[in-house]
């Protein structure tokens, strides 16, 4: 290592915040805490966030050239940095050489996700003057479909490789003086991670495609803020953008992907792709506990919806939002919201629970229990504990709230969380009308948020009254249907994605319902689905499948009816002319390209 590249690798050193992340258990609960030295004191300071998020990759920076100086000085050799081997010194944090490939070389075992395709087919295609966008939440494999990218590709393609990470504050001014110098380099495949954190994203992002891609670069922009994305193409990139979101994870790319297999673990902990296929710890999962969910709603979805308002007003789009922000209100509204849409989808399925078929089914099978019979389900007063529950669950006012939400700030967030591709609608059809159900796509938010108010309403005076052993069988009967109602949810979004030429919705009657019914105007026909979480064959579960008057309803409304079937967690069969399938099965067979 000459004395220039010694030099220009002691600044960036010093441009770095120094010391380490450090956690400490308090009460059970992990806080995460940046320390450092500071004129001969120790300091100590509590970081969370997107400032964690930065913290920790600059750190790793910092000892990741000290160690190159160390190793420099003891072997005297030429070390390959992210620094200009023509002793040009880039503005921002630029991995290329051998720096790049040891950035990308710990996804290599990883399976790539389907969408993965479009991100390597704009790498190997024509050049077009287009930018491609990879952009969605928290953990679902932006960075690392990126470094993938790099592994696949030649050595020459390599060499020709960099990856830019953009911090707070940064302008398009020095990253387009970083990507002129790249350019002069011969650099042809650039990586751009969280580019939106530059707060003149917007203005400038024709620069992108109008002056790089335009010259043959192959420029690939990621990050979270899903907004920032959707008002660069509308104001800037127009038509000269590919745009890949990520944040939907289907049930068959869990399994594939992750190698997770099971649809209640999906239930569970589905929505991110935090494991990369490996070592599958529950403890790491982002929805394993009512606390690290939340945690991830704070971070990963308010926090950017605050980021997007912060940078972008937008011809006053959102504009009841961004009073919640500046009133510093946003963050508790958006977790309001979110938990409404939970508690009236948990109060929903535990009061079907108390009145519904299945629980007569569960009273009696508790009743013949081999190992503890109980008719605790019997001696429940069903209609005080009904009404006790929505008392429990109703959503009160916070004293210390200082703006009411108004049905226009519910209306905006719920906006945004549909283009964070967070929830989605379903729709349900009853006497030729419709109306909406609510569908969380990443299934192991809305289940640990469920399961933790379960537990807490179980807690309740009255219900404490039953003891522990019987508590817990009604959390776990309770719990069962909450899985049973998610997998329907689930199976209907992912048969609506993967066969958008269809019309899919629930079909209600006066009394009764088809869970599912996928109808398919080219050739007037449909199908019919029960959905059912149990591994049980029994003919109350296609009791509605075989109903006469339903079925001419249907061919009235449909046309003819090309199949009938059900939905459930046991093997493949044919009970009265009744087509049973396996729900992973079923899933894994739906394709999804976005």
């Amino acid at each position: 290592m000459n004395e220039q590249e010694r030099k220009e690798i002691e600044e960036q050193i010093q441009s770095l915040p120094k010391g380490s992340i450090t956690i400490k258990h308090i009460n059970g609960k992990e806080y995460e805490y940046w320390q450092f030295r500071e004129n001969g004191k120790q300091i100590t300071r509590r970081v969370k966030g997107q400032e964690l998020e930065v913290l920790r990759l600059q750190i790793g920076e910092r000892k990741r050239l000290e160690k190159l100086l160390k190793e420099a000085a003891v072997k005297d050799a030429p070390v390959i940095t992210s620094v200009s081997v023509k002793t040009e010194i880039y503005k921002g944090l630029i991995r290329i050489g051998s720096d790049l490939l040891r950035f990308a070389e710990p996804v290599r075992q990883y399976k790539h996700r389907e969408i993965y395709m479009h991100l390597h087919d704009y790498i190997y295609g024509p050049g077009n003057d287009r930018v491609f966008i990879l952009y969605g939440l928290r953990r679902t494999g932006k960075t690392t479909m990126i470094r993938q990218t790099v592994l696949d590709m030649s050595p020459a393609m390599q060499e020709k490789a960099a990856f830019i990470q953009i911090y707070p504050n940064e302008s398009l001014a020095t990253l387009n003086q970083d990507l002129k110098l790249l350019e002069k380099q011969g650099f042809r495949y650039v990586f751009i991670d969280e580019v939106t954190l530059l707060a003149d994203f917007i203005e400038g992002a024709a620069l992108f495609s109008d002056i790089f891609a335009a010259s043959g670069m192959k420029i690939v922009l990621s990050g979270t803020d899903s907004l920032g994305f959707l008002f660069a193409e509308d104001e800037q990139l127009y038509d000269r953008c590919f745009m890949l979101h990520t944040t939907f994870i289907p049930y068959r790319e869990f399994e594939q992907v992750l190698g997770i297999k099971g649809i209640d673990e999906y239930i569970r902990y589905g929505g991110t792709m935090s494991l990369g296929g490996l070592e599958y710890n529950k403890k790491q999962m982002p929805f394993a506990s009512g606390q690290r969910t939340n945690e991830y709603i704070n971070s990963a979805i308010a926090r950017n919806i605050q980021h997007s308002l912060k940078n972008y007003q937008h011809e006053g789009h959102f504009r009841e939002l961004y009073d919640l922000y500046e009133k510093n209100e946003l963050t508790s509204a958006i977790n309001r919201v979110i938990e409404d849409m939970n508690h009236r989808f948990t109060l929903d399925v535990m009061t079907r629970a108390f009145i519904s078929h299945d629980l007569g089914v569960s009273k009696a099978n508790l009743r013949r229990d081999r190992e503890a019979p109980t008719d605790v389900l019997d001696t429940i007063d069903e209609e005080a504990v009904t009404k006790r529950l929505k008392i429990l669950l109703e959503i009160r006012e916070r004293e210390e709230q200082k703006v009411p939400l108004t049905e226009e700030h519910i209306r905006e967030i719920r906006e945004y969380l549909e283009m964070l591709d967070l929830i989605y609608d379903i729709d349900i059809v009853i006497s030729g009308n419709k109306r909406k159900r609510t569908v969380f796509t990443q299934p192991g938010l809305r289940y640990a948020q469920a399961e933790a108010l379960v537990v807490s309403l179980m807690q309740d005076e009255m219900l404490l009254e039953l003891g522990i052993k019987e508590r817990m069988r009604i959390t776990e009967r309770i719990l069962s249907e909450i899985r049973g109602r998610m997998m329907e949810d689930i199976v209907l979004l992912e048969t609506i994605l993967a066969e958008p030429e269809k019309q899919v919705f629930v079909l209600q009657f006066a009394v009764g319902e088809f869970d599912m019914v996928t109808f398919d105007p080219a050739s007037i026909s449909c199908k019919l689905y029960e959905i059912k979480h149990s591994q049980e064959i029994f003919p109350g579960q296609y009791r509605h499948l075989t109903d006469e008057k339903k079925l001419r309803e249907t061919r009235k409304q449909y046309g003819e009816i090309a199949g009938r079937f059900v939905i459930y967690n046991g093997e493949a069969s044919v009970r009265d002319d009744i087509q049973y399938l396996n729900v992973e099965e079923y899933l894994t067979a739906r394709i999804h390209m976005s």
